[in-house]
């Protein structure tokens, strides 16, 4: 049976699965929409059954196609595996490598030194702040910023960079609202928080502990949560490193409570918790020993 099935079948049934659309799938493999369409054709009168239900206005597999599918699936992703690995033994690394990140200041050099050192690799990269459906968009890696325990997604999360964080707020607003002596305190306090990374609600802080506080300023910049804080609009949950000059000035004071929050954590997400993208497992390398450096100096 499979000698008379062609590979490039099978890849056309899988992009349209995934994507629920022949026009997704053949923007995916860069193919015209009418070759998926008779690709797809083919596989099914070789295997004599129907795998897609077409209607005018949604595709949905049959029970077939879902035996398929799922059959199939791991198979493509081992084989791609495989290919990925022998590619190595070649001059470079080579492929689409698709990242969603935040626009953090050192990002922008580890991106192009990357493709300074694999030159074939040819990237394409969005900078989001909360990245919920990246994976799902077709992307190969997502980093993204968390407190606390991740939601269980089905992706692999690598930690990449931890930063330890403190409550802070101005001398002026410490006039106006008594220094808070524990996190449940905090509920009853102007603060500020995100609008949508992080949930922004409720804080969270260390030994599992949370508390849903009051705000009326949002944002979704770390700069722009430290101004606010400067000017008295609430209390602040910012990262250690990046108010301690404002603290050692006395232009900021770190709030005691009887918790510290949660570390703000860069994550890596991925899908594949069993094979790998190499260029994917190349560039987490390289990012992790680029963090490294930039720590040690």
């Amino acid at each position: 049976m499979l000698e008379k099935v062609e590979t490039q079948w099978l890849i056309c049934f899988q992009a349209v699965y995934e994507q629920l659309s022949f026009k997704l799938a053949a923007e995916q493999l860069q193919l015209p929409s009418s070759n998926v369409s008779r690709h797809i054709a083919l596989l099914e009168q070789q295997l004599h059954v129907r795998l897609l239900e077409r209607t005018t206005r949604k595709i949905i597999p049959t029970a077939a196609g879902k035996q398929l599918y799922q059959s199939i699936a791991p198979l493509t992703q081992a084989l791609d595996h495989a290919l990925e690995e022998v590619s190595l033994f070649g001059d470079s690394l080579s492929g689409h490598l698709k990242i969603i990140t935040p626009d953090l200041p050192f990002m922008a050099n580890i991106l192009a030194d990357f493709c300074v050192r694999h030159p074939q690799i040819q990237l394409s990269c969005d900078t989001q702040l909360d990245p919920t459906e990246g994976l799902l968009d077709g992307f190969d890696l997502v980093l993204r910023f968390g407190r606390g325990p991740l939601e269980d997604s089905g992706w692999v999360a690598r930690e990449i960079l931890r930063w330890p964080s403190c409550v802070v707020a101005a001398p002026e607003l410490l006039e106006r609202h008594p220094s808070p002596r524990s996190v449940d305190d905090l509920s009853k306090l102007p603060c500020i928080t995100s609008m949508s990374v992080l949930q922004g609600m409720p804080w969270r802080f260390k030994q599992n502990q949370t508390v849903q506080v009051q705000s009326g300023f949002k944002v979704n910049s770390g700069q722009m949560a430290k101004a606010a804080a400067l000017k008295g609009l609430g209390f602040a949950i910012l990262p250690l490193h990046s108010c301690q000059s404002e603290i050692n000035s006395g232009s900021l004071v770190r709030v005691n409570c009887d918790r510290e929050p949660e570390d703000l954590v860069l994550y890596a997400l991925y899908s594949g918790r069993k094979y790998l993208k190499v260029k994917v497992k190349a560039f987490l390398e390289h990012l992790q020993q680029a963090i490294a450096d930039l720590q040690q100096n």
